[in-house]
């Protein structure tokens, strides 16, 4: 067995005749393990957090977006379904129709966007899984919408509302003067259904269907403004990408998930990093007492140490027994602090102890390289606090 860590080992587990230097050790060892449990739960809240996050956007963007380079809309060609349909890796795809209209409801009125969708559009979005209330559009009957949550807020507008129907009104195109009283052309439409999700794309869309927007926009049969497009394996989104953009090429653009909500993505990961690095100076603020803890045992081995040395051990192999010993004490630290960290995660997540609404419990997620990386910071922390703790001994300290 190696010397230094033999000695080490009976350092760490074997009592100090000082008891002051027994509850110092006592306080490192807590700080560590505070220290790891606090950032594993961190890690794992902000993982679970994200994966509740992006799941939202299932309802709400697809994985692919077909989209015009210039202008608002684009001719749906034979040849464009032909690359669509026969790419082996596309599961779906639904023709779109966007754009930005006037709602109306009684004496209420709210900007939003109508999106004209065809039947295949909850094959491609999951928006099935964000109804609230209702159900979503029934195909067979032309005016009936789906609204958010949001915009049902604003406009006190609930589903089926046959006294009062919601008026969609788009500006008129055109030159010259305009009659105030006939800007715009509007249809009647009847709620069947309320979706829930993130605040902006719960105030953002009025699902219709297609041919509603279209007339509403006077646009052909074969214009539309979009096609959002359901991989059948998400991780291949980036190649997809590129070969529908070479085989569509210049005048559409073909974006992912990620390139369409890109501010989005980095506020959730910038987020996980900075909260990583906050807890990592509370780690290296605590492994402080780790360093305390050292000194105050080399102080009190310093007879022992010098028995040591006129044994023939070497300063180098003395130093390296307060290296290990601070290294086991930070690694016993972080097993422990760990497994409560394991554990606890794993009760939120079975039995939801602690909630973010009545309905929901804040997300949370165990996985191997959040466990990995407690392990990993605390351990290369805790060797250098160790490192800096065992130079404070020389030859002189160990023969004064």
């Amino acid at each position: 067995m190696n010397f230094p860590l033999y000695i080490a080992k009976r350092y760490v587990f074997a009592k100090s005749g000082n008891n002051a230097i027994n509850i110092i050790t006592i306080i490192a060892t807590f700080g560590v393990i505070v220290g790891s449990l606090a950032l594993f739960i961190i890690l794992s809240g902000f993982t679970g957090l994200r994966t509740f996050s992006y799941s939202l956007l299932d309802a709400s963007d697809p994985d692919l977006k077909i989209t015009p380079v210039k202008g608002k809309i684009f001719v749906f060609t034979d040849s464009i379904q032909h690359i669509l349909e026969n790419h082996t890796d596309i599961s779906s795809f639904s023709k779109v129709v966007e754009e930005r209209a006037l709602l109306r409801y009684k004496d209420k009125e709210e900007i939003a966007y109508i999106k004209g969708v065809d039947s295949t559009y909850n094959r491609v979005v999951e928006i099935d899984s964000a109804i609230q209330v209702g159900t979503w559009l029934d195909f067979d009957y032309k005016n009936t919408a789906v609204i958010g949550n949001g915009i049902s807020y604003k406009l006190s507008l609930g589903i089926l509302n046959f006294g009062e129907p919601l008026q969609i009104l788009m500006p008129k195109s055109g030159k010259g003067l305009i009659n105030p009283m006939n800007a715009f052309r509007n249809v009647k439409t009847q709620i069947t259904g309320i979706y829930s999700g993130t605040e902006e794309f719960e105030n953002k869309f009025v699902f219709t269907n297609i041919t509603l927007a279209q007339d509403l926009l006077q646009y052909q049969k074969n214009q539309i403004t979009a096609i959002e497009i359901k991989l059948k394996n998400k991780a291949l989104a980036i190649s997809l990408k590129n070969d529908l953009q070479k085989a569509l090429g210049n005048t559409l653009k073909v974006q992912t998930r990620a390139e369409l909500n890109e501010l989005f993505y980095k506020v959730i990961n910038s987020e996980n990093v900075i909260s990583y690095l906050i807890f990592t100076l509370v780690i290296i603020i605590a492994l402080f007492n780790v360093i305390g803890a050292i000194i105050m045992m080399i102080i009190d081995k310093r007879s022992n140490l010098k028995t040591l040395f006129n044994l023939g051990t070497t300063v180098k192999e003395i130093k390296q027994i307060f290296v290990f010993q601070g290294f086991l004490l930070t690694l016993f630290g972080t097993v422990v602090g760990l497994f409560i960290g394991v554990v606890l995660v794993l009760i939120q997540k079975q039995f939801g102890l602690f909630m973010v609404t009545q309905n929901l419990p804040y997300p949370v997620e165990f996985r191997w390289t959040n466990l990995s990386i407690v392990i990993v910071t605390i351990s290369i922390l805790g060797f250098l606090a160790s490192k800096i703790a065992s130079n404070r001994i020389t030859s002189d300290f160990i023969t004064q």
